[in-house]
């Protein structure tokens, strides 16, 4: 299995978001019915960026991604997170702001494979 590269760690900011998986089901009188649905009903979106990073870098990150063509998963341990998880990245962009430095967004989707 291949593990995303940590030799740049992302900028601070990052974004982590939750929607827990569940059904519901509406009764008369405005009662209402809530349970999770399947095993793996919470997993995580982030939001990551790498600002003002050499192009090196950048092409370290992109090359890794481009490599797994948003399908393949792979190994990531975010910051403050107790274990690495899978994920895949299915979207990232990669600006140059100026000669030698380049800034990356990427999202990564947590994903319940072995």
């Amino acid at each position: 299995m291949a593990a995303f590269p940590t030799t740049v760690a992302p900028a601070y900011g990052v974004s982590k978001k939750s929607q827990p998986d569940i059904r519901v089901a509406q009764f008369g009188s405005g009662y209402s019915q809530r349970a999770t649905f399947g095993i793996n009903q919470n997993l995580k979106i982030w939001d990551f960026v790498w600002n003002n990073i050499t192009e090196t870098q950048s092409d370290e990150i992109e090359d890794f991604l481009d490599a797994r063509g948003g399908a393949e998963n792979f190994d990531y341990q975010p910051h403050g997170e107790s274990a690495s998880k899978k994920y895949i990245c299915v979207s990232w962009d990669k600006t140059i702001p100026y000669t030698g430095r380049a800034t990356i967004t990427a999202t990564f989707i947590q994903v319940a494979e072995a």
